[in-house]
Order: structure tokens, then C-alpha cells, then sequence
């Protein structure tokens, strides 16, 4: 079923697990993501960002696309533009048909993250879609940003925000950071912080820059608060790992095939992360409420 965001990060905050939410730029990655979901009972959100778009995975082929795949299966499925900055690119976004959206003003001075996130959450929800926002900066690896204790969500100030733009989710900085860090590296997590963030808001709460940060660091986020996960470097990465080692194996295989062999090793992956951050197996037992989209 093809829904916003709003339900699914809800039913995951009141249950304590958290909700994969996946880069994907093409047929083979929704395939691998929705058959997934379907396969571990799980809800999924599919995300993609302005730059991607513009790059490889074109947002109006896309959203009917995966809007398609995902009411062919039992599960929630939400399509989510990840760290939307221009208007435009998120009003383009809902009028490709995405469930949902993230504005990312963070790197403006807090009142102008307020007025833009306020404008885009109105927008949002007033066509039957959630809205994300961030708080806090989530840098990139490259520059150790996840290192600048200054960066981090402030608790008090994230209450402040969260009133006044109504967004249905957070994304809090905590000492991650986008991209691939330096090989060997696992970031220091505040975890104190993400504690005083979650009952301090008592809401959603997303970690970006979640791709080598470890599985010890992943489940004890989850165990604190987090409710949603975007992972994008390293399902990338596996793909390539999988394409190269199959053509390593088979250098005459068809292109189709080699297609395939990428979308499964991806579902393994997918799999294996749903498992660890406690999604699988919540559509079996708990029938999704939430209204499903046309």
C-alpha cells in the first residue's frame, strides 16, 4: 500500500523500532526495497534526494513507478524526497506524486529553518502528506562534521521547533555524519542526547548518516529513540561490491541477469537491516490504520 510517512514513524515510535528509509535512483533498487518490506512483513520508506534526481532518477518516472509496485503489496510503502533545500524541488516532488517530503533548512539561522519548515509543512499536510525536518546539522563524513559537538541538536530548542512547524518527524544530529568515513572509523554517538531528545519531543525521531556508523551504534539508537534510519552509502556500496563480484564470476552474463543478481544481493542486505533495527514482522500481527494514498 502506498502511504505517507506519518503512520508508519508513528506506529514505530509507540513500539519502539525503527523504519528503514532507502536511497533508491531505479527500477532494481524499488524492486529489491518493496519485495523486501513484503517478504519481512516490515513497512519501508523509499527515499531519493533533488541531487539524484537530477542525476540518474528522474522523480516524475519514478513516483508512478514505485506508487505502482506499492499497492500491489500488503505492506506500507512511503516515497519521501530526502533533504529537500529549494521550493521548488519539493513542490516538484508533490506534484510527482511522493507521500512525502523533507525540507533541510539546517544549515540557516533557527528562525529561518522555522519559517521555511513552517511553509513546507503546511504545503505537506494539506495534501494528506508528512513532512520531515532537521535540527541540528548532519554534516558530511569527508569534513568530520560529526565530530562538531556545536552541530548537534539542542533538546529545549528542538521542543521550541517542533511547535511551531508542526513537522510529523525529526531528524536529530548526534555525532553521525553523511557519506563513507574513513576506513576502520565508527562514530561516537551521544547517546545521552538522543535519550533527553526523545522525551523531551515524544515524537519521531530520524537518524541520517546512519551507513557505517556499526550495528552496535544502530541498535543501541533504536533502544534510545530513533524511528527512522536512511541508509544510502552502504546499500550503494553493496550493490557495487555484488555487480562487480558477479561479473568477476560470469564476465559473459546477460545485462538483465546481472540486473537481478544486484536486486537480490540488495534484498539480502535490506533484509538483514530490517532484522536488526526491529521492523520485520510488524504487518503481521498490527493491521496498518493510516490512510493509504491514490
Amino acid at each position: 500500500m502506498y502511504v505517507s510517512m506519518k503512520d508508519m514513524l508513528l506506529h514505530a515510535h509507540k513500539n519502539q523500532y525503527a523504519v528503514m528509509a532507502i536511497n533508491c535512483v531505479n527500477m532494481e533498487q524499488a524492486k529489491a526495497i518493496i519485495q523486501s518490506a513484503e517478504e519481512e512483513r516490515s513497512a519501508v520508506i523509499i527515499n531519493i534526494s533533488p541531487r539524484q534526481m537530477k542525476a540518474h532518477g528522474h522523480g516524475d518516472i519514478l513516483a508512478p513507478m514505485i506508487k505502482g509496485m506499492a499497492k500491489k503489496v500488503s505492506v506500507p510503502v512511503a516515497f519521501n524526497l530526502d533533504h529537500g533545500a529549494d521550493l521548488e524541488d519539493i513542490t516538484n516532488a508533490m506534484k510527482f506524486g511522493f507521500s512525502s517530503v523533507m525540507i533541510d533548512s539546517s544549515s540557516y539561522e533557527f528562525e529561518e529553518n522555522v519559517r521555511r519548515t513552517q511553509l513546507v509543512a503546511s504545503l505537506a499536510h494539506g495534501m494528506g502528506l508528512s513532512c520531515e525536518a532537521e535540527l541540528g546539522h548532519v554534516g558530511m563524513a569527508k569534513d568530520a562534521d560529526n565530530e562538531k559537538a556545536d552541530l548537534y541538536t539542542d533538546p529545549q530548542q528542538a521542543k521550541e521547533f517542533v511547535e511551531r512547524t508542526k513537522c510529523d518527524c525529526l531528524a536529530v544530529a548526534i555525532g553521525t555524519a553523511h557519506g563513507s568515513y574513513p576506513k576502520g572509523f565508527v562514530p561516537k554517538l551521544d547517546f545521552e542526547r538522543l535519550k533527553l531528545l526523545k522525551e523531551t519531543l515524544d515524537m519521531p525521531l530520524v537518524l541520517h548518516g546512519g551507513s557505517g556508523a556499526g550495528e552496535e551504534n544502530i541498535k543501541k539508537a533504536v533502544a534510545c529513540g530513533i524511528n527512522k534510519i536512511n541508509v544510502c552509502t552502504d546499500l550503494f556500496k553493496h550493490a557495487r561490491i555484488a555487480t562487480a563480484k558477479t561479473l568477476e564470476e560470469n564476465p559473459e552474463i546477460d545485462y538483465m541477469d546481472l540486473c537481478i543478481a544486484a536486486q537480490n544481493a540488495m534484498k539480502d542486505f535490506i533484509k538483514d537491516y530490517m532484522r536488526v533495527i526491529g521492523s520485520s514482522g510488524r504487518y503481521d500481527f498490527e493491521k496498518y490504520q493510516g490512510p493509504e494514498l491514490d
